[in-house]
């Protein structure tokens, strides 16, 4: 059986429902079994419309069993522009009032190296393992214009391969050092996507999806979660040049 064809919006606001839609299921299907519901946010503009529809979609209570994660983190301090967790603080986590044990942020501002290793571990801690290595009920992915994904770029396999959860990296272009979650860990969630939206996402979708030009170079392409359960949620610029091709 072949991989589902991509979910294809008109726009950003149409794709941050269906997210919303399906956080409320898998959400409900964790509290139904009476565990948390693990959820690694994706760093990028994507993220931001889908938390300011999703802060509104559920009363603060309905948020008791959700714990959040990030994928990446630049190492910057939490109230930098660029801060993954700032973001998410600013649009999502002040807005709800989500309580500090339900957040669990990479802290940019420290050693990068020594903060690895202690999300890392706090990842090893309090997520539910499988075959050692921790199991996320979804994960948000974003994608760079170089095949990148979370903050594994193209050119350093080792990164996507390395035994432990999360490492550190830099942006081969601008040298900013960031925290990341490895391949491995990545591939062990229960559900991945990809997010992904603007024109000028369309080559590197295309190249991936249908395995064309460079697709191998990229970090993005190595997803493959064991679960099975990978989607990609694309508004109508990131899918235009998949037209007729699914």
């Amino acid at each position: 059986m072949g991989k589902p064809p991509p979910h294809i919006f008109p726009d950003i606001d149409s794709l941050a429902e269906e997210v919303i839609c399906t956080f409320q299921r898998h959400r409900d299907l964790s509290a139904a079994d009476g565990r948390p519901f693990h959820v690694a946010l994706s760093g990028g503009s994507t993220p931001l419309a889908i938390f300011r529809k999703l802060k509104d979609a559920f009363p603060p209570e309905e948020w008791s069993g959700t714990c959040l994660w990030w994928g990446d983190e630049r190492c910057v301090p939490p109230d930098d522009p660029d801060s993954n967790y700032g973001n998410a603080k600013k649009l999502l986590i002040d807005p709800l009032q989500l309580p500090a044990e339900q957040v669990f942020r990479i802290r940019g501002e420290e050693d990068p190296r020594e903060e690895a290793h202690r999300y890392g571990k706090l990842l090893l801690d309090r997520l539910p393992l499988e075959n050692g290595i921790p199991v996320f009920d979804w994960i948000w992915l974003g994608l760079g214009t170089d095949g990148h994904t979370a903050s594994l770029f193209p050119g350093e396999p080792s990164l996507w391969h390395a035994p432990v959860p999360c490492t550190v990296a830099s942006h081969p272009l601008t040298g900013q050092v960031r925290i990341t979650l490895t391949g491995r860990l990545i591939n062990a969630a229960r559900r991945v996507t990809f997010l992904v939206t603007g024109i000028d996402k369309a080559p590197v979708v295309k190249e991936i999806l249908h395995k064309e030009g460079r697709f191998r170079e990229y970090p993005a392409a190595l997803v493959n979660p064991v679960s099975g359960e990978l989607e990609w949620y694309l508004d109508s610029g990131a899918a235009s040049m998949l037209q007729g091709l699914f």
